[in-house]
């Protein structure tokens, strides 16, 4: 197995961690309606699960907005991911760089071409209007996550629209990735789910992996109006890769509303604390609308946190980015307090050091 493919946030097997700020959970935890609903539902596993997930659906389409057979569920984003490159077998694709690689597995798995728009550095990694450019005649699909990971920034809801009709016009599927969407203050304001009625080349994916901290319970939806590329996804998956109690926890979740109020509140004060605390110690951090940072440091910083049994998102792997780049999640007041001292005393031995 490439391990280097599979590298994500997250890893707390293989080595000794205090702190995961590598992987952007809700630091709220899971609401404990929804661990209790998981429950019931390990209770009601002697049953096959609902091969439909129709009250989850039910439940979505009317948290959503979106007509029941418009969404589709699965285990987790990523398997909506592959299931949907699966589904349209694209030979050519466009991908913003960097982005999340599971686009780029799913579409190589599939002998996809993909064309990179390289997102700069100097031009504060947010999409320029010369990528409406990139979007020609001669791609199937192209994929954008807004707000976008690692980077956490948004494209303004104007120019989305644009995207859409430039893939309209050149006959390109959008597939628009707004996983992070629901941390946003103004979500309504990004979403292009409005859109999805009168435009059947629009898929749009969530979850509730990362606002109700179900990593490990594995849910993802999508929202389409073309019934027969649903039909195609439903059918590159196995039978009841929803679980019951991954089914009746995201039926739960929605019920949430103060929970989901106060984790938006503390994220939004906790991201703007690391911004200031981190731009002191002299790292770029860029404006990030979702519920991690993304920054540049010093370039092994990841490898001196983990030493201290920290982790932090490395993300030189990323196709587009360099040693030196990090995204960290956004966590308890606490928990950024004792970040912010390690960083501190990691840059204090590093000076320490070259003055010797």
């Amino acid at each position: 197995m490439d391990i280097e493919k599979h590298k994500h946030g997250g890893d707390i097997y293989s080595q000794e961690v205090k702190m995961d700020y590598s992987a952007n959970i809700n630091p709220l935890g899971m609401p404990k309606a929804v661990i209790q609903a998981a429950y019931e539902g390990i209770l009601s596993s002697v049953n096959y699960p609902d091969i439909h997930c129709g009250k989850l659906r039910e439940a979505l389409s009317f948290k959503e907005g979106i007509q029941k057979e418009h969404i589709i569920c699965g285990n987790g984003a990523a398997e909506l991911i592959f299931s949907l490159a699966a589904a349209i077998k694209p030979k050519k694709a466009l991908l913003a760089a960097p982005g999340f690689a599971e686009y780029e597995q799913a579409l190589r798995i599939n002998g996809c071409e993909i064309v990179y728009y390289l997102l700069k550095e100097e031009q504060g990694f947010e999409l320029q209007e010369d990528y409406l450019e990139a979007i020609t005649p001669d791609l199937d699909l192209l994929f954008l996550c807004v707000p976008n990971n690692p980077t956490g920034l948004v494209s303004p809801k104007d120019f989305l629209d644009k995207i859409l009709d430039k893939c309209r016009a050149c006959n390109v599927w959008m597939v628009v990735d707004e996983c992070f969407n629901d941390f946003l203050d103004d979500a309504g304001v990004y979403t292009m789910k409005n859109e999805i009625t009168s435009n059947d080349h629009l898929f749009i994916l969530k979850a509730f992996t990362k606002l109700y901290a179900m990593a490990g319970l594995r849910l993802g939806y999508g929202f389409c109006s073309n019934l027969e590329l649903l039909e195609k996804m439903a059918d590159s998956v196995q039978p009841w890769n929803v679980s019951i109690p991954a089914q009746m926890a995201g039926t739960a979740a929605l019920r949430e509303v103060g929970f989901v109020e106060n984790s938006k509140a503390l994220i939004r004060e906790e991201r703007q604390y690391l911004s200031i605390k981190m731009k002191e110690l002299g790292f770029q951090v860029y404006d990030s609308k979702a519920n991690f940072l993304f920054f540049r440091g010093l370039e092994n910083l990841a490898e001196e946190c983990k030493k201290k049994g920290i982790l932090i998102r490395d993300c030189s792997n990323y196709y587009g980015l360099s040693d030196g780049y990090y995204r960290i999640a956004v966590r308890t007041h606490e928990e950024n307090e004792t970040l912010m001292e390690i960083m501190q005393e990691i840059i204090k031995a590093r000076d320490s050091h070259a003055d010797h």
